[in-house]
């Protein structure tokens, strides 16, 4: 067995969280390679739940040695914050959390110019969580303005590089907004050098590790943040992350190459949500999506907000599986719908009366295009006391089946409840 890589098919929060963490007892290190705080992963153990929004998901797992890779934007106090509530939760961390001394830094002036930004554009705002991590992307391509973790651990060279940044970044700002707040030079020098002296025990020159792991035949479990269709380069943009969240970013945002991955899992809800602002053409803007919000929990695990929920969209997540060369497919959150009399799934797009099954990834050319649905009988059973795939009733099996079917890839796991037992594994 070798390495694996687990990506969100659809537009996030399809419950990759648990996923990772039931494969993580199969591998020997877990890298998270891309995204920062705007993610948000949810992990069941018994009867502790731990949410996790940077540190990779498989921290969970006595032992195990988890890597926050060169693509990923840092929060240094939100990492902390998540640090010290999984050790005050038992969970011993110093050894086995590594970051990249590559990856970039968030800083305050990166937060408030995504919320002036996010504030100009009204109703034509991207729906970002606030996390500045746009801002901090745009930098890291910038260049001039950027800070990395080295830089962070570095006193004298972090006030030089802050010297010069946030003097510009405070007429940015006020040329952005009249009521936007300006920053101090000594003020976050001294409050990052804190966070450095905290997080220096962490930081690594990652891509070595990570290679001699591989050298020593150790199993590496990459864990994508986000899902696909909001990836920078191949999702609905505009409104998209900032990073690269298919399979396109794990060689980028960790320095592994592709070749040493030989399993790509694709993550798909049972039915679609998505959070902020984009097109949706499987949205349930009525009764339905609000039952499937509430049997769902939909709510972000970052910021709270309500995602909007609709059927599964097979069109959207054909496209996706084809981009990331998914080899097999885990379909979570089936219990969700198990309430539900009809189910509908989308299986090609129509606009001036011709179909299509190719998913029209500009966004003003998606917005033109409607659903056309297959529909399904419900199965009217609670499912999650099932543990084998013959407890599942028919109209189950025949929804998974359709998902195997369209995207041309095995279904080997399906999830009926949060918690690791509510897992259904089907034979290779």
């Amino acid at each position: 067995m070798g390495s694996t890589c687990v990506v969100g098919l659809q537009w996030g929060d399809e419950a990759k969280g648990k996923v990772v963490d039931l494969l993580t007892e199969e591998h020997d290190l877990v890298v998270r390679y891309n995204g920062g705080a705007n993610a948000g992963h949810t992990v069941v153990v018994g009867s502790e739940v731990y949410k996790l929004s940077l540190i990779p998901s498989g921290i969970t797992w006595p032992g195990l040695q988890c890597v926050i890779g060169n693509g990923t934007v840092i929060h240094p106090s939100k990492l902390l914050s998540e640090i010290d509530e999984l050790v005050s939760r038992g969970l011993g961390i110093e050894g086995r959390l590594l970051i990249s001394d590559r990856a970039h830094v968030i800083f305050p002036y990166h937060i408030e110019e995504e919320r002036v930004v996010e504030a100009a554009a009204g109703t034509k705002k991207i729906g970002t969580t606030g996390r500045g991590i746009g801002p901090c992307y745009a930098d890291k391509a910038n260049r001039l303005h950027s800070i990395r973790m080295h830089d962070l651990l570095d006193e004298k060279r972090l006030r030089d590089r802050l010297s010069v940044i946030v003097p510009r970044k405070n007429q940015l700002l006020a040329a952005l907004s009249s009521s936007a707040k300006q920053f101090d030079v000594d003020e976050i020098a001294e409050e990052y050098g804190k966070y450095a002296n905290r997080l220096r025990p962490y930081v690594d020159d990652t891509f070595w590790v990570l290679q001699k792991a591989l050298a020593a035949g150790k199993r590496i479990l990459f864990e994508g943040a986000q899902g696909t269709l909001l990836d920078v380069d191949h999702g609905s943009y505009p409104f998209v992350t900032s990073s690269n969240s298919s399979a396109c970013g794990l060689p980028s945002g960790c320095g592994i190459s592709l070749r040493h991955v030989n399993r790509v899992i694709g993550i798909v809800k049972a039915y679609t949500s998505r959070v902020g602002s984009g097109p949706f053409p499987t949205e349930l803007d009525n009764e339905i999506g609000e039952h499937i919000r509430q049997e769902g929990r939909e709510f972000g695990t970052v910021t709270g907000r309500p995602r909007r929920c609709g059927w599964l969209d097979l069109v959207a997540c054909r496209y996706a599986a084809l981009l990331n060369g998914v080899t097999e497919v885990s379909v979570m959150l089936l219990d969700v719908l198990s309430k539900l009399d009809e189910l509908k799934i989308c299986v090609a797009y129509e606009k001036d009366g011709v179909q299509t099954t190719e998913f029209p990834v500009i966004t003003h050319e998606l917005e033109q295009y409607k659903p056309v649905f297959k529909s399904f009988p419900g199965w009217k059973q609670d499912l999650r006391s099932c543990r084998k795939p013959s407890d599942l009733p028919k109209e189950a099996k025949a929804y998974l089946d359709t998902i195997a079917e369209y995207l041309k890839v095995p279904v080997r796991l399906a999830s009926i409840g949060p918690a690791r037992a509510e897992t259904i594994v089907f034979a290779d």
